[in-house]
């Protein structure tokens, strides 16, 4: 195994368990092609860690362990998934469940792999080329770790030469739709449809709390709503009317296959296939007024019209989103952005409410489920932000 420096300041960083390698934390710049495993020494040639070097959004590798007689072999990826199952054996045991995150790259010990379960069959997600080079004997230690897996799908996160997004690999080919439960709600979710399934799995919880406390006998507007979870749920919750906004064509088909396979009417549930600011617009104009909008924008989207940012643009969002709030009425604001803090994320809420000269308060917050496993150390990975506002 080749030996790489480490800047003293970053070989500190590593062993108080940050566990993302960049460019700049190296002494000499890398020569290493992907997936490359390295033992680190600091500039006293001190052992500090194993690690794999691979290039991705996030940096240039990851910390495997910082046991200097650990071997990286099957048996060390055998290991991690048996702990990732021990860590979510209360799931795997709910029957109102059956899809959630399986193990969480970094937060289980292997930063670039994330891997989903659905309804028994797992879905593998590479972050990186310097990972997949490892494919082989991660999936020989997977398939002695959770021998009962009815299937196996991957996707690649990472640009590929021949362009592939998304494959089956082994076991049983799931069904197309293949239906889920998740706190008793079924969504209907594809495998193999490019990168996306269906449906975000960090959300869990907070379509639980729509379905329980924002939703009976209230007007309920899912904003940048995809396939339609939030409605759904706020459906199943009681709503008297539910309206999905999506500017992508194929939200349509999607938001109804949703209500479909729970059994649910349309009749007083509208899907709206335009732009999320227009309809802003058109709410205001046609005097509309919601009890409980969602929103749940990318990071980043580019329309013919506009560019969103959630960094420059979810102050003006809200200022929207409050205009065509009911006083009393809720708000369940969300960002992915790992880039924007949860510090900032709340002066968006504020300058939102002060430039509105609107009272509000902060009933509820939510983070990452507790199968999206964080490394403490590692605060960029606990990237989801959800407060549940209320206005007035």
């Amino acid at each position: 195994m080749k030996t790489i420096q480490l800047k003293q300041k970053a070989a500190q960083r590593v062993l108080k368990g940050n566990p993302l390698l960049v460019n700049e934390d190296f002494v000499e710049p890398l020569k290493e092609k992907e997936g490359t495993l390295v033992e680190l020494i600091d500039q006293k040639n001190n052992f500090v860690a194993t690690a794999y070097l691979a290039t991705q959004n996030k940096g240039n590798g990851w910390v495997l362990t910082l046991n200097p007689n650990e071997v990286i072999t099957e048996n060390f990826y055998e290991r991690l998934f048996l702990q990732a199952a021990e860590v979510r054996e209360g799931l795997k045991a709910d029957e109102t469940t059956s899809a959630y995150r399986f193990f969480n790259g970094e937060g289980d010990g292997l930063g670039g792999l994330t891997i989903d379960i659905y309804e028994g069959y797992y879905v593998f997600s590479w972050y990186s080329e310097g990972i997949f080079e490892h494919h082989k004997a991660i999936y020989r230690a997977f398939q002695q770790a959770i021998p009962d897996a009815k299937g196996i799908y991957q996707k690649f996160r990472y640009k590929r030469p021949d362009g592939v997004l998304s494959e089956f690999v082994s076991g049983q080919e799931a069904p197309e739709p293949l239906i889920i439960q998740e706190n008793g709600i079924h969504y209907a979710v594809y495998l193999d449809d490019g990168l996306m399934t269906g449906i975000f799995l960090d959300q869990r919880h907070v379509r639980n709390s729509l379905m329980e406390y924002y939703s009976v006998g209230r007007s309920v507007l899912n904003t940048f709503s995809y396939t339609g979870a939030f409605s759904v749920a706020a459906a199943l919750g009681g709503a008297a009317e539910t309206v999905s906004v999506d500017l992508a064509k194929r939200s349509l088909a999607k938001t109804e296959e949703q209500f479909a396979v729970n059994g649910l009417s349309l009749e007083n549930h509208k899907i709206r296939v335009m732009d999320v600011f227009d309809y802003f617009k058109y709410a205001v104009r046609k005097e509309l007024i919601f009890d409980t909008v969602v929103v749940d924008p990318p990071s980043f989207a580019r329309s013919k019209k506009r560019t969103f940012s959630v960094a420059k643009n979810y102050t003006a969002l809200l200022e929207d989103i409050i205009d065509i709030t009911s006083d009393g009425g809720t708000i369940i604001a969300s960002t992915n952005s790992a880039a924007v803090s949860t510090k900032r994320f709340e002066s968006f809420i504020k300058e939102a409410f002060e430039n509105k000269e609107m009272r509000y308060r902060i009933i509820e917050k939510h983070t990452l489920p507790e199968d999206f496993k964080v490394n403490p150390h590692f605060k960029e990975g606990n990237y989801l932000k959800v407060y549940i506002i209320q206005k007035g």
